[in-house]
C-alpha cells in the first residue's frame, strides 16, 4: 500500500511489513539542497568550508564516542543547519494533506494478520 500526501512538498507513505516508510525526497530536493546549492553558489568556499570541518568533527565524534565534546558540537552544528537549509526539518502539510496522512496513517497501523497465521488458519 502507498499512499500520496498533497502538499507543498508531497509525500509518500508506503506501508511495510514492520511499519511504514515516508518518503520526503521531495522536500529534501526543493528545500535543502535547493538551500545549500543557492548558498554554495554565493559562497562556494564557506560551503565547503563548513562542509569540511562538519566532516572532521564527525570522524572524531565516531572516534571518541557518543558522549564526547567533538559528537554534542556535531550535533549542534546539524541543528543548525537544519534550520538554515531546511525549516528547522518541518515539512508542511495543507489541511487536505495532512488528512490523507491521518487516513493512511490509521489504515496501515490497523492490525492485519500475519502470513503465517492465515495459512495456519487455512488447514
Amino acid at each position: 500500500m502507498t499512499y500520496k500526501i498533497e502538499g507543498p512538498f508531497p509525500l509518500t507513505l508506503r506501508a511495510t511489513e514492520t511499519g511504514a516508510d515516508l518518503d520526503i525526497s521531495r522536500f529534501l530536493v526543493k528545500a535543502l539542497f535547493t538551500e545549500l546549492i543557492t548558498q554554495a553558489a554565493e559562497d562556494p568556499e564557506g560551503v565547503v568550508e563548513e562542509l569540511t570541518d562538519m566532516g572532521e568533527l564527525l570522524r572524531s565524534a565516531l572516534h571518541q564516542g557518543p558522549d564526547s565534546h567533538a559528537r554534542h558540537e556535531f550535533d549542534e552544528r546539524m541543528d543548525k543547519l537544519v534550520d538554515t537549509y531546511a525549516d528547522g526539518g518541518s515539512v508542511p502539510l495543507y489541511a487536505t494533506g495532512l488528512h490523507q496522512l491521518r487516513d493512511a496513517v490509521v489504515e496501515i497501523a490497523t492490525p492485519r494478520p500475519v502470513p503465517g497465521q492465515r495459512e495456519a488458519g487455512a488447514a
